[in-house]
């Protein structure tokens, strides 16, 4: 009996703590208390070396309002063209749209900026061929970022050609995610070592175990040429975005080419990543060079991480759903969306917007999928339309609102992107880009099909077990 209360005390001293440390996160309370049920003493040890909530972290908040980096914003930010009055905008429905405005206006360190050229680029063929002839065409650095690198052809393909940069002179710097590229071994660099190229690992997996950061990944993707070219988006590199893999089939994603002032955003926050991977501070004034392009677009991009003071892409995506009058389109690999996000779709659907929702057939990740199943039901009663794509897997993250903007970037549409990775997104106000993302959400409800409600409703029992189970750990995912 005294060791049956020993084990009791225990356990209630373990969720205690999980209730007392995860009061401002009921969601994550509940996951760990599951966990912590199912696996009394494994699930405590994860939940120290796992749970620990970086932002609060002095380090990091002291790198990231270092007063180098803020001298290098300065100078950069006197050549752009500033957007702050909505008139200035496009779309002459933002006049309508003060507040939306004024809170974008106020993201930290994401200026609306209003010299860029933009390209949206379908799938990895047109990608890869684009970043290809970037990496090519530099002559003073490149930077290079990647959640995922695979060692296959198309990773060799891409550190092969930045080893021959590297040899005739360009600067060179990959920076690749320690989880996403967990199974890069050392022989994968050794051409990039030979060249003289720099490279780093973010976070890599066995010592961020130990220093309470496993669970933070980079997840964004960027490369900047001379800093004049810069791109964003979904695409990681390996064969399988190239429909290389059997599973999954055909890969659907979206990626962006910048040039213009953006490019300096793109720029700061590829050189903030180094610097909290290696401690190094590359300071060179070719980064950040003036440049000519020729366009008038308005693009804003929004970095979002766990070492940042604000949630900045969950409280501009609730914004924008709150604002949309027309319409909302989101297409999405992972559907996890905070109590607030799912209000303000319901709301929108229920005010008589029209918004719809494309998501997988065919998962990658079984367990987010039947999480992401599991919160379809409240959102079809209000009039959400669900559409799940046939043709492939869907990896996008594209987000339309009315005709005022359009969201390309690397966060999905999950607890995850909003707050424990390090993530980036492109808000784009130009009417061209705006039809072309468009043109494609509509090809790609063209090789989907509808989720109706009664549909959804005939699932089976067990499929309904394996949402329940999964959105309980949801949060975690």
């Amino acid at each position: 009996m005294t060791w049956l209360i020993a084990v009791l005390l225990f356990f209630l001293f373990q969720a205690a703590t999980v209730l007392v440390l995860e009061h401002r996160r009921p969601a994550n309370a509940v996951a760990w208390l599951f966990i912590l049920f199912l696996f009394p003493l494994v699930g405590f040890v994860l939940y120290y070396f796992l749970a620990h909530e970086y932002r609060r972290r002095r380090k990091a908040r002291k790198r990231e309002g270092d007063g180098r980096s803020g001298r290098r914003r300065n100078a950069w930010m006197g050549r752009i063209r500033l957007l702050d009055r909505p008139e200035l905008l496009p779309s002459p429905e933002f006049a309508k749209q003060d507040r939306l405005f004024r809170l974008l206006a106020r993201v930290e360190d994401a200026p609306i900026t209003g010299r860029n050229r933009t390209s949206v680029l379908t799938n990895a063929q047109a990608t890869y061929e684009q970043m290809l002839a970037a990496i090519r065409a530099a002559r003073r650095h490149i930077h290079f970022a990647s959640y995922i690198i695979r060692d296959d052809a198309t990773g060799r393909l891409f550190r092969d050609l930045l080893a021959e940069k590297a040899r005739e002179g360009v600067q060179v710097r990959l920076l690749y995610d320690g989880i996403g590229s967990h199974k890069l071994k050392k022989s994968f660099f050794r051409p990039l070592e030979a060249s003289g190229a720099s490279y780093a690992c973010f976070f890599p997996l066995r010592p961020s175990f130990f220093k309470k950061r496993m669970n933070y990944r980079n997840h964004r993707k960027i490369l900047v040429a001379d800093g004049r070219k810069g791109f964003i988006g979904g695409i990681n590199i390996g064969d399988e975005y190239l429909g290389k893999d059997r599973r999954l089939g055909f890969w659907r994603d979206t990626h962006l080419l910048v040039e213009g002032d953006a490019v300096y955003e793109l720029q700061e926050v590829f050189l903030r990543d180094w610097e909290l991977a290696t401690g190094e501070r590359p300071d060179d004034p070719s980064f950040f060079p003036a440049h000519d392009c020729p366009g008038s677009e308005a693009v804003q991009i929004v970095s979002g991480g766990p070492n940042r003071r604000e949630d900045a892409i969950h409280e501009t995506l609730y914004a924008l759903f709150s604002a949309a009058r027309e319409r909302i389109w989101i297409t999405t690999p992972y559907f996890i969306p905070t109590g607030s996000l799912a209000m303000a779709l319901r709301t929108a659907s229920l005010s008589g917007a029209d918004v719809r929702l494309l998501i997988p057939l065919v998962p990658d990740t079984y367990l987010v999928y039947y999480a992401s199943l599991s919160y379809l039901e409240d959102l079809m009663r209000a009039g959400v339309r669900v559409w799940q794509y046939e043709k492939g897997f869907v990896h996008a993250k594209v987000v339309l609102i009315d005709r005022l903007l359009a969201s390309v970037g690397t966060a999905n549409m999950d607890l995850r992107s909003f707050f424990s990775n390090f993530e980036m997104n492109a808000h784009l106000f130009d009417p061209g880009a705006i039809a072309r993302l468009e043109e494609d959400f509509l090809r790609d409800l063209g090789d989907s099909r509808e989720l109706t409600l009664d549909a959804y409703q005939s699932r089976t029992k067990a499929q309904r077990l394996k949402e329940t189970v999964a959105r309980m750990l949801s949060p975690l995912l």
